[in-house]
């Protein structure tokens, strides 16, 4: 029953955010992205600070091993990032509040860096899998809350990328498939975790310090930066009333599963 939770939900999160991309126009994904972008950091982190930590220090290992299984995580999503394996397409065109990027900057990096850019965020989707999985194993409430943390962060990952993808000239159907496939990468990220994870019991609480280190670091590195930029006051007040949606879903959802 665990594993069938787990494909579940690691295919919801890979083909949620394609089928929101194909009903909708690249002006519209454009707007929604910005607006995903602050929910899902308020998601990720609540996510992390409010459910994962926690759920891994109550079950009772050495703090000190916990936190630097922490800064190992930050530091070990840094470098992947900086090998460009584990991008976050949260970009779309002319969003660069300076203006740095010229007219046709995301086709530029879609054509040279395309297959990089599906690299990326399939193994991304894979280690996402692993996540949700060791989540499921450790605690199916706890499983259900960081599957959601992680879909919600795929569909404005998955949306920007497919924004990047049409301004390269790739055909919607195209576009789509390929993120379906890069989405797909979660599912046997799932099945993976639940075949190796299940066996070694006692290093959950280090697993899921691992996935805390990893929302942590998306949304302190990746999104919250997206956030910092001079806006009206109601685009700011837009901006932090979609931050604390995203935390409201998680304790919403933390107080239903424990009821």
């Amino acid at each position: 029953m665990t594993l069938a939770y787990i494909v579940a939900a690691t295919l919801l999160g890979g083909l949620l955010s394609v089928l929101i991309a194909a009903q909708l126009t690249v002006s519209v994904l454009g707007r929604l992205v910005k607006s995903l972008v602050s929910l899902s950091a308020g998601v990720l982190l609540g996510t992390a600070l409010i459910n994962v930590l926690p759920e891994a220090f109550e079950e009772g290992p050495d703090p000190h091993g916990l936190f630097l299984t922490l800064l190992a995580g930050l530091l070990f999503f840094f470098l992947l990032e900086k090998a460009e394996l584990y991008r976050h397409g949260h970009h779309h065109e002319g969003d660069d509040p300076h203006h740095h990027h010229h007219h046709g900057f995301d086709a530029e990096q879609a054509g040279k860096g395309g297959w990089s850019v599906l690299l990326g965020d399939s193994i991304h989707n894979f280690c996402d899998g692993v996540i949700i999985a060791a989540a499921f194993l450790s605690d199916t409430q706890l499983g259900i809350v960081t599957a959601l943390a992680v879909i919600l962060h795929e569909i404005p990952q998955e949306v920007g990328d497919y924004i990047v993808l049409l301004n390269a000239g790739l055909s919607r159907r195209r576009a789509l498939f390929y993120n379906a496939m890069s989405g797909l990468a979660s599912v046997v990220g799932g099945v993976v975790g639940y075949l190796v994870v299940e066996p070694w019991k006692e290093w959950f609480p280090y697993l899921l310090v691992i996935a805390s280190s990893s929302f942590i670091y998306v949304a302190v590195a990746d999104l919250l930066p997206q956030l910092q930029r001079r806006l009206s006051l109601r685009d700011t007040l837009a901006q932090l009333g979609w931050l604390a949606a995203g935390l409201g879903v998680v304790l919403v959802a933390t107080r239903t599963l424990h009821h």
